[in-house]
């Protein structure tokens, strides 16, 4: 099969490369076509190969044509390795690419394709009246479609009508590799004095309100000792560490900046912030729970369909810095409803999320699309 994501740091590439790994460890054959290595894909793991997309720049093109350039890759891949399937990520251009592939091979070469649907190609590019009409059409081409969230689904058939079944696949995690083991790294690393570890990992994107963690530190400070590491890079960086300094707690903040390995890191954390104004799911409070960190985040899209209020973890109304900075506290100030809470986080994961649970649902699939 052939996985196209967008190879940067994203929750969609992500899940793609996570995906691509877990079936290549299953025995399938899996080629990556993207313009860059997945940020997440190791070179040289069996079963695993890349094919880098090329695009030629001519003075006549002011936009350099992507989507054609990934076509023409996704043909040439699927027909030298006798692709059964393509598995695209992100609806635009992904899926157009795979749709003029799957043209340009016919008939000499049958090849379907799915369509991922993994949030803001849905609720903010597809919405964008300049790619409304070619969103709705590449869905709707597809062979299949899976979301990643029940709100997603039912988002994108609000929005767009679309009237093919959208299968929920939600996202997954490895819980053999995201575990609460502190060996990898100590929180002494980053901090001294038994303070407190708060996490933050996003793409720094206004949507993930990254400026929020920092006020939310400053409020927890005020009754507990605590420490944020903000993991990732974006715009909002810069005006995150702009705003610590602002507010005096700049020596209490670690930016680490993008990280390949963060199952190395959450471990050390005691509690994931998610303040979003937007999530279709929440991959990056998986992974933390996976790790037995307790997420507080907000109330919004597909999040609480991973996370259950009160139990797993807490979900307050974005904005409501006041609420989410109480949680905190209230979780890293005792520490046995910490150790509760961190034991129920995991277990959620393990029982309801584990890739031995998701990624047979995904074979599934395959194997439904290629029998139709």
């Amino acid at each position: 099969m052939g996985i196209t994501c967008y190879p940067t740091y994203g929750g969609s590439g992500i899940v793609a490369t996570e995906l691509g790994l877990e079936l290549a460890a299953r025995g399938h054959q899996v080629h990556f076509i993207s313009y860059a290595n997945p940020i997440r894909l190791d070179p040289g793991l069996p079963r695993i190969n890349y094919h880098e997309v090329e695009v030629s720049t001519y003075p006549l093109f002011q936009y350099p044509p992507y989507c054609l350039a990934l076509a023409s890759r996704m043909a040439e891949v699927a027909e030298n390795y006798d692709l059964d399937l393509l598995h695209v990520h992100y609806a635009i251009p992904h899926s157009i690419s795979a749709l003029l592939a799957q043209q340009m091979l016919a008939p000499r070469h049958r090849l379907r394709f799915i369509t991922t649907l993994h949030g803001t190609d849905i609720t903010l590019v597809g919405t964008d009246p300049s790619y409304f009409p070619i969103t709705r059409f590449s869905i709707e081409r597809s062979n299949g479609i899976t979301s990643i969230s029940t709100y997603l689904q039912q988002e994108t058939v609000h929005v767009f009508g679309v009237g093919n079944e959208i299968r929920v696949i939600p996202n997954f995690v490895n819980c053999e590799t995201y575990h609460p083991d502190r060996r990898h790294r100590k929180a002494s690393e980053f901090v001294s004095g038994g303070a407190k570890i708060l996490l933050h990992l996003s793409n720094f994107r206004p949507v993930k309100r990254a400026l929020d963690c920092i006020r939310i530190l400053a409020k927890v400070r005020q009754q507990e000792a605590a420490h944020l590491l903000m993991v990732g890079d974006g715009p909002d960086r810069s005006p995150a560490q702009r705003l610590a300094r602002e507010l005096g707690v700049e020596s209490h903040v670690t930016f680490l900046g993008k990280q390949d390995h963060v199952e190395r890191l959450l471990p050390v954390g005691h509690v994931l912030l998610l303040p979003s104004r937007l999530e279709s799911f929440g991959l990056a409070a998986l992974e933390a729970m996976a790790c037995g960190v307790v997420p507080v985040a907000t109330n919004v899209g597909g999040v609480p369909e991973l996370i259950t209020h009160g139990l797993d973890g807490y979900l307050e109304q974005p904005g409501d810095l006041d609420a989410q900075a109480e949680r905190v506290v209230e979780i890293i100030s005792d520490r046995t409803h910490h150790q509760k809470m961190a034991a129920a986080a995991r277990q959620t994961a393990l029982t309801r999320f584990s890739t031995s649970l998701i990624i047979p649902r995904y074979e599934q699939y395959y194997s439904e699309i290629l029998g139709s």
